[in-house]
């Protein structure tokens, strides 16, 4: 569906124009749209060099009048640096405050990398900031206009005191080099989107209205209640505050896509979300690959094994008429089981509520493809 206004189309072309500049990085893209339009935050787990400040930079300059901070964290890094310095004025005064211009309190979009290396006087705060969107300066408890939050890491926190803060990103992302050549000679060419465009913040706060409104369908909700079982079967366990905040991304991922609910077809991308350890993702993706494109894919697998079965009648060199006779019966009987199979597919998706149309035009070739057979074509 195409997008229906103003900001609808910027935020498509936003889409487009950080596609042309950053190769092999549509689902962080996304992602990172996603949490624009959901007010969450983003991890990116990668090696040093893979353009992950400069998209939380980038697309801070997509938004008008945005305050960026970014900031390298060591096990030595002070509050000041983060937060600001104490005022002096305020000592005079007995509050102790810090003067936060430029720093964290006031960005509206940031960029912390290493951001497992924090040390605990700056975790505190880092944890109530970016989760309850507050700051406690001196006397006052500000609320801060953080929208996103960009965590960059080369590895997962091994401390315990650190997974409160790696349970705040929402969105989870591994990222490496380019890997196809054609895209790797692409940016080295430096090519990338000629113009950059810009959203008001009356147009960010009306796409961020437009994504909570969108619906989701209950038949998406048993779905979701699906992958959740089949999760916990293979001990990939979620938090149910996360299964929640699934929602909104969903949400902010139909809005992306020019939808007004939520699908089938995005209910993959919430593999970002559910993974804790990277050797999840495999299970994760591949529960939600069969809960969603199950019917269909296994529909694809009968149309291909159809169509090589014939093929390969086709090419074979029989030794005499009688045993390409005596094979081609087989081969129908061969087409027929296939064709049951897939009326039982057809019918197991009705069954549960899932769309059978893709399913049905593959039996239709498969059906195809029987008859031509039999008229010897």
């Amino acid at each position: 569906m195409k997008p229906t206004n103003q900001a609808e189309l910027k935020l498509a072309r936003i889409r487009d124009e950080l596609n042309q500049t950053f190769m092999e990085r549509a689902e962080l893209i996304d992602g990172a749209l996603c949490a624009l339009l959901s007010a969450n935050h983003v991890l990116i787990i990668g090696p040093p060099g893979t353009a992950k400040s400069m998209l939380a930079e980038e697309l801070c300059q997509r938004i008008e009048g945005a305050n960026y901070f970014q900031w390298l964290l060591t096990k030595y890094s002070t509050p000041e640096e983060v937060f600001g310095a104490v005022s002096l004025k305020g000592l005079e005064n007995d509050d102790y405050r810090r003067v936060t211009t430029g720093k964290l309190p006031e960005a509206h979009i940031a960029f912390l990398d290493e951001i497992f290396k924090s040390n605990s006087s700056i975790l505190n705060a880092l944890l109530t900031l970016i989760n309850e969107r507050l700051f406690h300066n001196g006397r006052e408890r500000v609320t801060v206009p953080l929208i996103c939050l960009f965590g960059a890491s080369n590895e997962l926190p091994d401390e315990e005191e650190l997974t409160a803060l790696y349970d705040r990103f929402m969105l989870r992302f591994v990222v490496d080099y380019i890997v196809e050549d054609f895209r790797f000679l692409k940016m080295l060419q430096g090519a990338s989107s000629s113009s950059r465009t810009r959203l008001t913040w009356d147009e960010l706060d009306e796409l961020r209205r437009k994504a909570e409104a969108v619906v989701v369908p209950g038949s998406v909700l048993k779905l979701i209640t699906e992958a959740r079982r089949e999760l916990a079967r293979q001990e990939v366990i979620v938090s149910d505050r996360r299964w929640r905040g699934a929602l909104g991304v969903l949400k902010a991922h139909a809005l992306l896509a020019g939808r007004e609910a939520v699908g089938e077809d995005d209910l993959p991308f919430i593999e970002h979300l559910l993974w804790k350890d990277p050797e999840e993702r495999p299970k994760v993706r591949d529960a939600l690959h069969r809960l969603v494109r199950g019917f269909e894919e296994q529909a694809r697998q009968f149309l291909i094994q159809g169509q090589e079965l014939c093929q390969d009648y086709r090419t074979r060199q029989w030794e005499s008429s009688e045993m390409k006779s005596r094979a081609l019966v087989e081969l129908h009987a061969k087409l027929a089981k296939i064709l049951e199979k897939l009326d039982t597919l057809v019918r197991e998706a009705n069954e549960n509520g899932r769309p059978a149309r893709s399913v049905e035009d593959m039996r239709a070739q498969v059906k195809e493809l029987q008859l031509s057979m039999m008229r010897g074509l």
